[in-house]
């Protein structure tokens, strides 16, 4: 059923925030990784940097994709505060508003998911391209 005109959050809508949330934070996460590899000198340090730039790529894809289908539905998310265990942010959406947490543990599971699926996709499209 389609929700989005209705005056509670699908649980879409919830997915597609909580994406929102998450994605910046396996940006930085990549990026730092990418600043190690370069400073290592390592062998395989050009590979790692390309696999590294085609997530963050595909990080900035969905993260814009999700901003324009929750602004198609009406939807903000802006961070609240955070705390050591739990990120809080503010969703204003249909006239209505509600503050959505993630535990630290339930963010650090989903960018591990997340992440897995980004260097899977990276190996389906290596795959097809030495076909």
């Amino acid at each position: 059923m389609n929700n989005s005109t209705g005056s509670m959050l699908s649980n879409d809508e919830r997915e597609m925030v909580r994406d929102l949330i998450l994605l910046p934070y396996i940006d930085t996460m990549v990026s730092k990784s990418l600043k190690e590899v370069e400073r290592s000198g390592n062998v395989l340090s050009r590979s790692y940097i390309i696999a590294g730039r085609y997530i963050q790529k595909r990080i900035i894809q969905e993260v814009y994709q999700l901003r324009q289908e929750l602004k198609k539905r009406n939807i903000k998310v802006v961070e609240d505060i955070q705390d050591d265990f739990i990120s809080y942010n503010m969703i204003y959406f249909r006239g209505y508003q509600e503050r959505f947490g993630l535990t630290r543990d339930v963010m650090r599971t989903e960018i591990s998911l997340r992440l897995t699926h980004y260097t899977s996709e990276l190996g389906g499209v290596l795959k097809n391209h030495f076909k």
